[in-house]
């Protein structure tokens, strides 16, 4: 069921800065930004509207390997994963038939049913790669 919001300028603001961003942000980053470019938004009110915003699949929501939770405009409506430049934070979303297989097989074999699961991968870009040699 989708979920309807009354739309406000500080979840405009937020939605607008998340989709300037090319790479996941935290919501400090996102704040740090919206108030560089002059915005009188409140931390605690980026942090309320990325949250309605990922209750609404409109943005993906993440944990960095450090546990911090990171944001970006979804390019996609559906279910699926993420690999992840830990240099520059660059995201490329993937579809993982192998991973959506196994573990429908491993939940079956255990009896459980409405599964969900997450899968982000961390690694270097080629282009980071490139630039440390």
């Amino acid at each position: 069921m989708a979920l309807i919001k009354r739309n406000t300028w500080q979840r405009e603001a937020v939605r607008k800065a998340l989709a300037s961003s090319p790479s996941f942000v935290s919501a400090q980053q996102l704040h740090a930004k919206l108030e560089s470019a002059g915005s009188a938004i409140g931390l605690a009110t980026v942090y309320r509207a990325l949250a309605s915003l990922a209750e609404m699949n409109e943005v993906d929501c993440l944990n960095s390997p450090e546990g911090e939770q990171l944001y970006r405009s979804c390019a996609s409506g559906h279910h699926h994963h993420h690999l992840i430049c830990r240099s520059c934070g660059k995201a490329v979303e993937l579809e993982a038939d192998t991973v959506e297989k196994w573990t429908a097989a491993v939940a079956k074999q255990h009896g459980f049913t409405e599964v969900s699961h997450v899968v982000d991968m961390f690694g270097t870009c080629a282009e980071c790669s490139a630039s440390s040699e």
